[in-house]
């Protein structure tokens, strides 16, 4: 077959530019990478070959092996595992497939240090050899197939591959090392290197010198030592390696489940958010085992997707190896292990949301969002997420609890109060919250989606119901607090009501009703749902998702003690409704929706009845 040249895919272009015209400071880096996917190539071969033992025939006995050549300057990293053909070669080191990835990509900004220290945790780890060769060579022959490809570049663009004849079985990655990277030909260097990042390695890593190897590292799997033995640094390398992320893990958790059934599991809780953590098929990435053998790392019945955001490993010998994912569907076996698994990390994030402090905080800043989907998901484990939840509300600045919420509940209040939206700062100077915050009635700030959906399902937590301070009907009249400073008269019942039945008429059915508030103290109007509605949030959220082509007439509720509402009133008391009234009533309700964060329902009616006023107000 002719050498068939292709260009790289234009996200992994970037990617290389990035990553070859770093100066990123720990460029040993990319040894761990091209070591961790050699053992995952390991691991899977391993698995196939549980039910095809032929395609490890003659070779069964799995190792990475680095060949370094200090007057050649170039280093090798062979492995025998499952290989890669032609299609593998393109897809794998061409293009970047993987969920997310792309997008991450495309986002990366001009630091190029942070960025490169960013790909592994992207599934992109291969390219980081870059940063220390000026060209990589990758033979790869797959276990089961005859032929071996070769891939090659100089990371400029573009790339090449050929057939060739006589590949073993697995891959060997050649790089032609930098003239300021030649230091990693060096024996001593990869001892070092390969000691600190891959020593938790379960498949040998050997130095080949001449004709002797030298294994670098102890080959057992670390999930399998007692804790006494790992250092926190061991620990933190094996998080590298499961995750292929450059963070450090923000908490630990080992430990080895006996009796009924037995399981091993070393999980970690990552410090950064992952990139696809919102991606919507919500996979989670913990590897599982069985007799120290990789299964799969795809299997959605091990942890529930809540919890999606952990890395690591579970080893369990009460599964067959021989085990496929579709027997691992309702695998009541696995059901139980979930079950030990959920329990045993709640536990371990209740110990530290007792701690509190920052860390904890930190955690909820970047995974809260994620783990409250379990309140809505998860029923049976509700109470025990409910006491980590943590919450923006009016009353403290920083983070606080139900708990605390409900113990500074005022006299007389019976729910605990919330608010909805996308912008915390924005929610702070929303029109609804008036009263309460006139009242000192705390209320919480919910800026997540997720919000929406598990606040129904909950329905209260101590018995004290969540209440929308968007919902009509809202009355904080009996609960103890302060009162509005320099509270103004309200305008006359008789003429409020004239006025109500006045915007009623000009506004018809673009409203629900209209109504005087209790709730406002500065605003003129705002919009709330009516009783049975879908919050105001909600409504704003399906039709951003395009799952709603419709708007629910709203509740305008007008502030008796505004002036420009006073005024409105008794003109309307003394003179009827004259020709501009249904220019003011649109004009209010418009203006309503613009604190709610929508545009005016009709923007050039909008311009052109404002200018209208404005003209006879000048006239005047």
């Amino acid at each position: 077959m002719a050498e068939e040249k292709r260009a790289f895919q234009a996200e992994v272009a970037k990617l290389l530019d990035i990553v070859v015209h770093s100066l990123y400071s720990n460029r040993e880096i990319f040894l761990r990478e091209l070591v961790s996917n050699a053992s995952d190539a390991c691991d899977r071969l391993r698995y196939a070959a549980v039910t095809q033992p032929d395609l490890t025939a003659g070779d069964a006995d799995f190792r990475i092996r680095l060949v370094p050549d200090s007057e050649k300057g170039t280093l090798t990293v062979i492995d025998n595992g499952i290989g890669m053909n032609h299609d593998d070669l393109v897809a794998n080191l061409g293009t970047i497939a993987r969920s997310g990835t792309a997008e991450f990509v495309r986002s990366l900004g001009e630091n190029a240090s942070r960025d490169t220290a960013m790909i592994g945790q992207f599934g992109v780890g291969f390219y980081s050899a870059f940063m220390v060769a000026e060209r990589v060579e990758v033979v790869s022959r797959k276990a089961g197939e005859s032929a071996g490809w070769r891939w090659e570049s100089a990371g400029d663009g573009e790339f090449t591959v050929t057939e060739v004849a006589d590949a073993p079985r697995g891959t060997s990655i050649r790089l032609t090392l930098r003239e300021d990277a030649r230091n990693f030909a060096d024996p001593g260097e990869l001892r070092r290197v390969v000691k600190r990042y891959s020593d938790h390695i379960a498949i040998p890593v050997l130095l080949v010198e001449a004709d002797r190897e030298e294994s670098l590292t102890s080959a057992n799997a670390l999930w399998t030592r007692s804790k006494g033995e790992i250092t926190p640094e061991q620990y933190k390398e094996f998080y590298h390696h499961a995750a292929h992320a450059f963070d450090e893990p923000w908490l630990t958790i080992h430990y080895k489940a006996e009796g009924a059934i037995e399981y091993t599991g070393l999980l970690f809780i990552p410090t950064q958010k992952p990139f696809d953590i919102f991606h919507p098929d919500r996979k989670q990435h913990v590897k599982l085992y069985v007799k120290r053998v990789f299964i799969t790392d795809q299997v959605e019945e091990l942890l529930p997707p809540y919890l999606r955001f952990l890395r690591g490993v579970v080893d369990t010998p009460d599964l067959p190896l021989n085990v496929s994912r579709e027997l691992l569907q309702h695998n009541p076996l696995l059901a139980k292990i979930k079950t030990g698994l959920v329990k045993r990390i709640l536990s371990e994030l209740k110990k530290k949301s007792e701690e509190g402090g920052e860390s904890f905080d930190s955690f909820w800043e970047t995974f809260g969002a994620v783990l409250k989907e379990g309140l809505y998901e998860d029923y049976d484990r509700r109470a025990d997420i409910l006491p980590l939840c943590r919450f923006r509300s009016t009353a403290v600045e920083g983070w606080t609890t139900l708990d605390e919420v409900v113990g500074r509940m005022k006299e007389g209040q019976d729910a605990i109060y919330t608010i909805s939206g996308d912008d915390l700062a924005l929610l702070r100077k929303s029109p609804q919250l008036e009263g309460f915050l006139a009242k000192g009635i705390e209320v919480l700030l919910l800026t997540d989606p997720v919000d929406e959906f598990w606040m129904p399902s909950v329905g209260n937590y101590q018995d004290k119901p969540f209440r929308s301070v968007t919902d009509a009907g809202i009355d904080v009249s009996a609960i103890a607090g302060d009162s509005p400073k320099d509270e103004q008269p309200a305008a006359a019942d008789s003429d409020m009501d004239a006025l109500i039945a006045a915007l009623k008429l000009a506004l018809g059915e673009t409203v629900a009703d209209v109504r005087g508030s209790a709730r406002l103290t500065e605003s003129a109007v705002c919009l709330v749902a009516g009783d049975g509605q879908m919050s105001i949030h909600l409504e704003k959220m399906l039709r951003s998702h395009r799952q709603l082509d419709q708007d629910f007439p709203r509740v305008l509720e007008l502030n008796p003690r505004h002036p420009l509402i006073k005024g409105l009133a008794g003109r309307v008391k003394a003179a009827g409704t004259g020709a501009d009234i249904e220019d003011i009533a649109h004009l209010l309700l418009d203006q309503a929706r613009i604190v709610e964060g929508e545009p005016p329902a009709d923007p050039s009616a909008f311009a052109r009845r404002m200018a209208a006023v404005m003209e006879r107000g000048f006239a005047a």
